[in-house]
C-alpha cells in the first residue's frame, strides 16, 4: 500500500481540532498537507526492502574490516511518533572478498530507519541485512542517538544518549576482533 495523502491531511485536521486549534486559521491552513507530504519523506523506507541497498556488490582482495563511522540517521519513535536521531557505525568482515560501496550502508541504515521504529530494531535489521546479503563473515552495528520522547516529554533529560549494539558471526566468537571493532567504532 503507498501513501494515502488524503487521509493523513484528514487526520491531522482532526488533531489540530482535538487540541483546541482552528485549522483554518491562516497559520494552520496548510499545516495538513504540510505533514503529510512530510510523512511520505520521514516513512518512505515503509516501502522498500533493506537488502535492494545492497546490490551493488564488487570483488576485491579485500576480507578484513570494513567500517563506516558516524553515518547520521533520523527515525520516528513506534510508540510516540517523535523523532529520535544520532549516529549509526557499521563495521562488517567481507568473505570472499565480497564488498559494497560505503555509501551503500549508509543507504540501508537509511532505509531500516525510515519508518516507525525502535532503535533495538534499527540495530539488529542493519547486522541481519549485512549478514544475509554480502554473506559477511561478522557485522557489529552500534547506534547511538537521542529520543525526543525523553528529551520533550515524560522524564525531560535533554542530552541523553541511548546506545546499541548488534554483534554478528565471527565477532561473537572472537573477543579480540570484537574489541578490535568496538575501539575503531569508539575512538573519536
Amino acid at each position: 500500500m503507498e501513501f494515502d495523502l488524503d487521509k493523513i491531511q484528514a487526520a491531522v485536521r482532526m488533531i489540530l481540532e482535538a487540541i483546541g486549534e482552528d485549522p483554518n486559521r491562516e497559520g494552520l491552513r496548510d499545516t495538513p498537507a504540510r505533514v503529510a507530504r512530510m510523512y511520505q519523506e520521514i516513512f518512505c523506507g515503509l516501502h522498500r526492502d533493506p537488502a535492494s541497498e545492497l546490490n551493488a556488490v564488487f570483488s576485491i582482495d579485500h576480507e578484513e574490516l570494513v567500517l563506516v563511522r558516524d553515518i547520521s540517521f533520523f527515525s520516528m519513535c513506534e510508540h510516540h511518533l517523535v523523532p529520535f536521531f544520532g549516529k549509526a557505525h557499521v563495521a562488517y568482515l567481507p568473505r570472499g572478498g565480497k564488498v559494497t560501496g560505503l555509501s551503500k550502508l549508509a543507504r540501508l541504515v537509511e532505509t531500516v530507519s525510515r519508518r516507525p521504529q525502535l532503535q533495538e530494531r534499527i540495530t539488529s535489521t542493519v547486522a541481519d541485512v549485512i549478514m544475509d546479503k554480502l554473506e559477511a563473515r561478522g557485522a557489529v552495528v552500534v547506534l547511538e542517538a537521542e529520543h525526543m520522547c525523553m528529551t520533550m516529554r515524560g522524564v525531560n533529560k535533554p542530552g541523553s544518549q541511548t546506545v546499541t549494539s548488534a554483534v554478528r558471526g565471527v565477532f561473537l566468537e572472537d573477543g579480540k576482533l570484537r574489541e578490535e571493532a568496538f575501539r575503531l567504532i569508539l575512538n573519536r
